[in-house]
């Protein structure tokens, strides 16, 4: 039997790995806004689903939840920074106040769950973290400009971690789903302010994707889930897991395309060192 520490578990892969594990035996530890969303599983698995009210966006209310998780369960193996959402529309069009909502949701919140997590996993000498980002966070789509911020970021924040806590017994995985079918179009995002300019721009292709309904996405949230969960069984973590076709063509293509344009660009790369060969390779 396992414990869990998951953000996000009212609706979507949070509340589908919840509500799988516990099925399972598992413990769950898991936050959400309103814990009366998750009223019917309390009442179906009792004791083994602890319930703590957090919304990413207070900084200063993440590392209390996260200690009292730990206080009720004693051990927590796998920590699941899971809740986010997603600011859509042209940079322009979105407010201050969207962005300073989504960044401190999505990039600092999920910083601060790992940050809260990572003395109770060194004191008990190991654990699992699972970063949800999504094919965003390693392909860029115009409108989708501050999602991405949030998702490029928070990848390379645990990309550092992960070497950081190695030593310590401690696995991380940058999990990157591609589209799926867990509402992310319509509970999960929100959308910016429209400005008529930007009708001409590719950006308004994501605000036609979000008003149609009828878009079916490829991922199947259940296969999502169990090839998450299945992630923690593999030693050593793997860094990186990749899931849905479009995740896999599309960070295909941007990857060849910037190590392309990265060769092109060797002469000149190395046409700026000093000439006396020194090397630093910390970066």
């Amino acid at each position: 039997m396992r414990s869990w520490f998951i953000t996000g578990i009212s609706a979507g892969f949070g509340r589908l790995m919840a509500a799988k594990l516990l099925a399972a035996g598992d413990r769950v530890a898991g936050t959400l806004r309103n814990p009366a969303v998750a009223d019917d599983l309390k009442a179906q698995f009792g004791d083994r689903l602890w319930l703590g009210t957090l919304d990413l966006a207070d900084g200063d209310a993440i590392r209390p939840v996260v200690d009292a998780a730990w206080a009720a369960f004693g051990r927590i193996d796998v920590v699941v920074s899971n809740a986010a959402y997603g600011l859509l529309g042209a940079a322009e069009e979105v407010t201050d106040a969207q962005i300073r909502h989504q960044i401190d949701t999505n990039l600092v919140g999920s910083i601060q769950v790992v940050r809260a997590a990572l003395p109770h996993m060194r004191s008990q000498g190991g654990g699992r973290i699972l970063q949800l980002s999504s094919l965003g966070g390693q392909i860029a789509i115009a409108g989708g400009s501050l999602y991405h911020a949030t998702k490029w970021g928070v990848e390379g924040f645990i990309e550092a971690v992960a070497q950081e806590v190695a030593v310590f017994g401690i696995g991380c995985t940058i999990v990157e789903p591609g589209s799926s079918r867990t509402g992310f179009r319509g509970q999960g995002a929100v959308v910016g302010p429209v400005i008529a300019a930007y009708d001409a721009s590719p950006s308004r292709r994501i605000n036609r994707a979000v008003d149609d309904k009828s878009i079916q996405s490829p991922g199947d949230p259940v296969k999502v889930v169990d090839a998450i969960i299945a992630s923690v069984d593999v030693h050593p973590a793997p860094l990186r897991l990749a899931l849905g076709s479009d995740t896999y063509a599309q960070i295909k293509n941007a990857l060849t395309s910037r190590l392309a344009d990265l060769e092109a660009q060797r002469d000149i790369a190395c046409s700026t060192d000093y000439e006396d060969g020194r090397s630093l390779d910390i970066f």
